[in-house]
């Protein structure tokens, strides 16, 4: 059935409001895999960081804390946008199957990193709040889910940097399109996962001081 230009449904698809929102989220499967790109670079950059803390954690506990709590939206966004491909691949999408599937090691590290990334992350949260008294029963779990996390997720992550150059085309020199490939939405998306986690770092930083005078106590004895 065809509508003509004066139909109810034509008029809705042609306002302004719904053609900024098609842009917004346009992009499709390139689109996709510029933001896990994207999202992969900076969490590169952020388990660098943490990765320095870990060696060097009583002088670096305060940035341990915080840069563990800033990663939780952007890991959430990584399995967000790999989700979605996965999605949209295995529920018959034309484009998605048209691309293909991701590499074989990728799907076959992802439910890992999935469940990897849940526990070190509600096991870094519980312990925070819980207090250096949970340090016995919480800790292990923590450091156990993170060596087998950082394994998996590195190999899941260094898997999508192939996409790095087509990533780092949303933040180069401007084009001339006028935002209709989804950029502007990427750039959202990825910059609103930075801005929650600096938000729940600082949320949570009155949970610090007991780990901090917890080290500082151990530092004297």
């Amino acid at each position: 059935m065809s509508y003509s230009a004066a139909s109810p449904r034509s008029a809705v698809d042609e306002t302004p409001n719904a053609r900024r929102w098609t842009r917004l989220f346009a992009g499709g499967t390139d689109g996709n895999e510029r933001l896990t790109a994207a999202t992969a670079i900076v969490l590169i950059a952020l388990l660098a960081v943490e990765g320095v803390t870990i060696v060097e954690m009583r002088p670096l506990l305060t940035v341990h804390l915080f840069v563990g709590l800033a990663l939780i939206p952007p890991i959430g966004l990584k399995l967000a946008s790999t989700g979605y491909r996965f999605v949209r691949y295995y529920g018959g999408n034309v484009r998605y199957r048209r691309k293909g599937p991701p590499a074989a090691v990728l799907r076959a590290t992802a439910p890992i990193v999935v469940v990897t990334s849940v526990a070190v992350l509600a096991s870094g949260v519980w312990l925070l709040l819980a207090g250096p008294h949970s340090r016995d029963t919480v800790l292990p779990i923590h450091k156990v889910s993170f060596i087998v996390w950082l394994a998996f997720m590195g190999v899941h992550v260094l898997g999508h940097l192939t996409g790095l150059p087509t990533a780092a085309a949303d933040y180069g020199q401007h084009t001339g399109q006028p935002g209709g490939d989804g950029r502007f939405g990427r750039r959202l998306a990825l910059l609103l996962a930075l801005a929650a986690g600096v938000a729940l770092a600082l949320l949570l930083a009155p949970h610090y001081a007991p780990w901090q005078h917890n080290f500082h106590f151990h530092d004297h004895r």
